[in-house]
């Protein structure tokens, strides 16, 4: 009994050494709670024997037997030879092993599990067809990795897109280097706000995604030339690269991309402070005869970068210029005198204050070919400009004018007589310069190719110049005269006599002058023809309208009659007619509709794709409720 009471638990309870060969078996011990562990040998055992507590040692063994306690590179050589399906469950198991099968590349799987993959691919249109987005608090480095895990046996991803990024785990460069290890086959890569990714991510994906052909940086201000220098050296597949206000992005990355990239077809450079002059004019030149589409905006480059742009961009089809303060007069002028541009069909000058009527005539002489032309607040542009203009270009097709408060109806009407036979679509805007006048021009020639026709928001614009449009315009078919409170039912009924060909499209909204009887005409002599009318705001149009349009005008497929003094007898109208057949619906603050149109709004329902009730308040709730449940079809806005 001596030897037990004076058991240490350092010696052998015998002398003669331990009585079993492994006294530590699992199933010889007991549990007497969360924390101990009583052993009890299997044998018997004589009067004087006590049962031997192991807890820490028990505690140790179960460590020592987790697969947890093998380093990273011996998991990492298990993982990468599991099948695909394998992979995609044991990515679950913990963030470690996420992490650990994010990093496997994909020439780093087992040689059995590369040829089941190219099996796998065989059904897939090819690989990195997928597409992923991750935005706000969704946007992590573990989403990131599940991503890579994931698509790794379904095709590949082929786009990635990270708007934003979780204020706490957000996405950081080691995010982007399980993309670069699992996702080889990656072609399009856009970053908008991310602030945690810097170079030292990019440089991974420029090391592991050479199949790179559309980037987009927006608001990251940690990624630098030094990324641009990687993506360009190894991403040779470059089509289009985007950048906006990326503060420390300057001109030798641009160099890079333009010494690198011969494929490179699409550049888009906003508010980046660090792009001048140097990187523009080398871009562009080093793409010359690739680059179809530029956009300049907020850059602080000046009359040489236009200069490079109208000498060298001989495959440019589509640019934009805008907010360019340190661009005079005589960059504009060297542009079009480069006789570079004479591919371009598309051209957008906007805040741009150096462009005035000498740079603006020399543009349109040296773009022969250009179809489309967008000039948006620049205050140095007269009619002289505009007129000279449109003589240069004998092919445009579409004139949109913007704020540009020098041009008068002169400049207008002189514009649309000198385009030349190819003009379509004309689109006047916010021209505080047009003024209602009548200048006589019904002499003149007839613009009988324009079929597209917008005036938004000009208040002097009236009846007498919507009379001159009529006579000057006979094929119009689509037409938008939106906030013209000075037109009146007599200029729009003049416009109606004129044109030959009917109206399919037609916007009349915030013209609050207009009346039931001009909308009758309308729908009497073009009714066969017109698809959609907008009277949003007209606020002297009744029911007497839509019984006008409900027996005249069968095509109808859209009608917008917000905030209009129609009533529940007009939808009854609608409704009755089975040869109308209503897409798109708007009665939005129509507030003298109520419950009692439901049975109209039923029957409608059979062809309406979107309703729209806002605002109309005698329309209670649960007849909002039974409309939606009953066009389960439709979506209805209330």
């Amino acid at each position: 009994m001596s030897k037990i009471f004076g058991f240490t638990g350092n010696d052998d309870f015998c002398s003669l050494g331990s009585l079993y060969s492994n006294p530590k078996e699992a199933n010889l011990f007991l549990s007497l709670g969360s924390h101990v562990d009583v052993y009890f040998p299997s044998r018997k055992r004589s009067r004087d024997s006590a049962p031997f507590v192991f807890a820490e040692e028990r505690s140790q063994k179960k460590k020592k037997a987790s697969i947890d306690v093998l380093p990273d590179e011996c998991l990492f050589e298990i993982l990468r030879r599991l099948p695909g399906e394998g992979r995609s469950t044991s990515a679950c198991v913990s963030k470690r092993w996420l992490t650990l099968l994010s990093n496997i590349r994909k020439e780093e799987l087992c040689k059995e599990d590369i040829t089941e993959k190219k099996a796998e691919d065989q059904e897939f249109e090819s690989d990195g067809y997928l597409s992923r987005s991750l935005e706000g608090k969704k946007a992590t480095d573990v989403r990131l990795a599940a991503i890579t895990v994931g698509t790794a046996s379904r095709g590949g991803l082929g786009e990635l897109f990270i708007r934003g990024s979780n204020s706490g785990c957000g996405v950081t460069d080691l995010g982007l280097k399980s993309i670069s290890h699992g996702c080889p086959s990656l072609r399009v890569l856009s970053l908008w706000n991310v602030d945690s990714v810097g170079d030292e991510g990019l440089i991974e994906i420029a090391d592991g995604c050479h199949l790179l052909e559309k980037l987009d940086f927006c608001q990251c201000p940690a990624i630098s030339d030094k990324a641009l220098f990687a993506l360009a050296k190894n991403c040779p597949n470059l089509t289009e690269l985007t950048i906006e206000s990326c503060s420390n992005i300057g001109n030798a990355g641009l160099q890079a991309v333009g010494r690198s990239c011969p494929n490179l077809k699409s550049i888009s450079i906003k508010s980046c402070p660090l792009v001048g002059d140097q990187g523009i004019a080398s871009l562009v030149s080093s793409t010359s005869y690739v680059l179809t589409k530029v956009k300049l905006q907020a850059l602080n480059i000046s009359d040489v970068s236009l200069a490079v742009i109208g000498h060298y961009g001989k495959a440019i089809t589509d640019l934009a210029l805008t907010s360019l303060p340190n661009v005079g007069e005589r960059g504009f002028w060297a542009m079009g005198n480069g006789q570079g541009l004479q591919k371009l069909k598309s051209l957008t000058i906007a805040s741009c204050q150096g462009v005035t009527d000498m740079g603006l005539e020399a543009a349109g002489k040296g773009c022969p070919n250009l179809q489309q032309f967008c000039l948006r607040k620049c205050v140095s542009v007269s009619d002289n400009g505009l007129v000279s203009f449109s003589k240069a270009t004998g092919s445009l097709e579409s004139l949109q004018l913007e704020e540009c408060h020098r041009i008068t109806q002169y400049g207008f009407f002189g514009a649309l007589l000198n385009c030349g036979a190819k003009l379509k679509a004309i689109s006047l805007v916010y021209c505080l310069g047009i003024k209602d006048l009548n200048m006589g021009l019904s002499k003149l020639s007839r613009c009988e190719s324009l079929r597209s026709l917008c005036i938004r928001n000009c208040p002097g614009f009236g009846d007498a110049s919507l009379t001159v449009l009529g006579k000057l315009c006979p094929e119009l078919q689509h037409v938008e005269f939106s906030g013209l409170e000075r037109i009146t039912d007599a200029g729009f009924y003049s416009l109606l006599e004129s044109c030959e060909t009917g109206l399919a499209k037609v916007n009349l909204s915030g013209c609050v002058n207009l009346t039931d009887k001009i909308v009758s005409a309308m729908a009497e002599s073009h009714g066969w023809t017109l698809e959609m009318l907008n009277l949003e705001g007209c606020k002297q149009i009744s029911d007497a309208s839509l019984v006008a349009v409900a027996d005249n005008c069968s095509l109808l497929s859209e009608l917008d009659i917000s905030r209009c003094a129609v009533t529940d007898f007009g939808i009854a109208a609608l409704a009755r007619e089975n040869h109308l057949n209503l897409q798109i619906l708007s009665l939005s603050g129509c507030s003298l509709i109520s419950d009692r149109s439901l049975p109209a709004l039923g029957k409608m329902g059979q062809t309406l794709v979107g309703l729209n009730l806002q605002h109309c308040k005698a329309i209670s709730s649960s007849t909002v409720d039974h409309l939606v449940e009953e066009l389960w079809r439709c979506d209805i806005l209330s």
